[in-house]
């Protein structure tokens, strides 16, 4: 195992074993297979990587990842190609239990929206889908990942609302109560795609490209302090906490994605939670079965 993964008690390292791989391949993951999690590969740069037929983006260092979604199968097939060789390993991805709460009694007008609301939520779910869509090759998260706010954890990632027996959207972030004003900061290198100023269920709301289908989101913002195409550094400040579109107090929803499967933000963290070349998976030789 890599001397990274020492160094890593949080996250599980996997190597994977190549069944009639040519001896001089290299393929490895690093993170947690899981339901809501995110995971980091690396192959030699010349290779091509799909999971379930799907292409995988890879950049020129052989740098990859895969993201699961909180409802991900059990399983996956992960297959890497150099030249007319194709490997197929399959994954075993591990269910997670997610929190369901029930609320009885919500007066109808709150737990339906009306024909427009619903409306102009699709219009700007489609936006954001497209946005998704559009993928750099440049992994600019390989300088690491940081919370973006100081505050209490007042919700995670996969929990659910049954609301007078209608399931909810599971929920796709990590909510941070802080006070109104006070700073978030962008997640990790990346490109400013988002910076709308009044989405119905977000509000004010930021959304940064980090590279190879990495995304991070911000929402219920009170400032936005960024524009589209603006290269902002971990750390920098990009807005302001606060209330708007469907908030009832002031905090941060984020949000991350990869592709368009959302990833649980803590996952994230597990993974990339930490700075430098540390990030790239250290190569190893795969053996033979």
């Amino acid at each position: 195992m890599p001397p990274s993964c020492g160094r890593r008690n949080r996250a599980l390292c996997v190597v994977l074993a190549v069944l009639a791989w040519p001896a001089h391949a290299e393929m490895e993951l690093t993170g947690r297979l899981q339901q809501g999690g995110l995971v980091m590969g690396h192959v030699p740069p010349d290779s091509g990587v799909s999971i379930d037929g799907r292409p995988v983006p890879v950049d020129s260092g052989g740098a990859f990842l895969l993201g699961f979604g909180r409802d991900a199968a059990p399983a996956a097939i992960l297959e890497i190609r150099r030249g007319v060789t194709i490997e197929a390993h399959p994954l075993v991805i591990a269910r997670r239990d997610w929190p369901v709460q029930r609320i009885e009694g919500l007066p109808r007008d709150k737990a339906e929206p009306d024909p427009v609301a619903v409306a102009r939520i699709k219009t700007e779910a489609d936006l954001l889908r497209a946005l998704r869509a559009k993928v750099s090759g440049e992994a600019l998260f390989l300088t690491g990942l940081s919370r973006p706010a100081t505050g209490i954890v007042s919700g995670v990632f996969g929990s659910q609302r049954v609301y007078n027996g209608n399931a909810g959207a599971p929920h796709s972030g990590l909510d941070i109560a802080a006070a109104k004003g006070e700073p978030v900061r962008a997640a990790a290198d990346g490109v400013v795609v988002l910076a709308a100023p009044d989405l119905f269920l977000t509000g004010q709301t930021v959304m940064i490209d980090h590279g190879l289908g990495l995304m991070s989101s911000y929402a219920h913002l009170s400032r936005l302090d960024v524009a589209p195409g603006r290269k902002v550094g971990r750390g920098e400040v990009i807005g302001a906490i606060g209330a708007t579109g469907l908030a009832t107090g002031a905090h941060l929803h984020w949000g991350m994605s990869w592709l368009e499967v959302r990833i649980d933000p803590a996952s994230a963290l597990d993974l990339l939670g930490e700075s430098g070349s540390s990030l790239i998976p250290t190569k190893q030789k795969a053996q033979k079965e």
